[in-house]
């Protein structure tokens, strides 16, 4: 019944990961395709087309603006891979629902161990699928809806960028609380499920229960970033979130159960040793 219990997790973890894979392959397509798009939408680009739907009119049908049939189709294409994204998003979450709910049903050794490699999936997830879509456009007289800026970055290529553009502060906090803090804290937890009769396991336990006041500066970090993108450059912006963001929310929310889960786990073990050596 063990072994088909820890298949089963297993299995849970395989789910996850396929459809997380999924789900980024989506959102890349999704962020390629908006991308162009907004090309279709500079003031350049505008001229021309609303030159061609002149023509297009004035011809009575004869003459069809193709750019217009090119730019419905890659619309509906834009829709579709946003829908997927979304869809095989919450496709990786499902299985970790079940994940969560072994508290129920096995050890905390073992939940604590399967959850910290969730959380790493979900992480891992969260880092790289991108997580926020920003454009900054403004409507002009006789041309419409004009781009002026795009931006669609994950966390890693946002800190990447942060970085080439000199803004090391900004770049260091999040990189340092949503990304290395995290790695470190996940890998932590497993050695402590693996390993929790070694005397480091307390130790390790007692470091991350000390900073766990600061358990949400994940999340201010994230919507700092955000804020920070979405800064006024033109004269509306347009912020949409992506699936990376459900995916790092998903990580913080499995990590600080983790944490739970790991110091409830050797607290009992503490209580057990007390009684063996009494």
């Amino acid at each position: 019944m063990r072994y088909f219990f820890y298949l089963l997790m297993i299995a849970f973890l395989s789910v996850m990961l396929f459809w997380g894979m999924k789900a980024y392959s989506e959102a890349k397509a999704y962020e390629k395709t908006t991308h162009s798009l907004v090309a279709e939408m500079s003031p350049e680009k505008l001229a021309k087309f609303q030159l061609k739907e002149l023509a297009a009119t004035v011809s009575l049908g004869f003459y069809k603006n193709k750019t217009k049939e090119t730019l419905d189709v890659m619309k509906e294409v834009q829709q579709t891979e946003r829908v997927q994204s979304r869809k095989y998003a919450l496709y990786a979450l499902i299985p970790l629902l079940g994940i969560l709910l072994s508290y129920f049903f096995t050890s905390l050794r073992v939940f604590t161990f399967f959850n910290a490699l969730a959380a790493l999936i979900t992480l891992i997830m969260g880092l790289v699928t991108p997580i926020m879509m920003v454009t900054i456009h403004k409507e002009v007289e006789y041309l419409g809806d004009v781009v002026l800026s795009f931006e669609s970055k994950s966390v890693l290529g946002s800190v990447e960028k942060l970085f080439s553009n000199g803004d090391i502060i900004v770049a260091g906090v999040i990189l340092l609380f949503s990304v290395i803090i995290p790695i470190v804290k996940i890998f932590s937890m497993l050695f402590v499920s693996l390993f929790m009769q070694n005397r480091f396991a307390h130790t390790i336990v007692k470091f991350f229960k000390l900073i766990g006041k600061w358990s949400m500066v994940d999340v201010f970090v994230v919507a700092t970033f955000l804020v920070y993108l979405t800064v006024g450059k033109g004269d509306v912006s347009r912020a949409e979130v992506e699936v990376g963001l459900y995916f790092f929310l998903a990580y913080v929310i499995v990590s600080m159960l983790v944490s739970l889960s790991a110091d409830k786990m050797l607290h009992e073990e503490r209580e057990r040793q007390t009684i063996a050596s009494a």
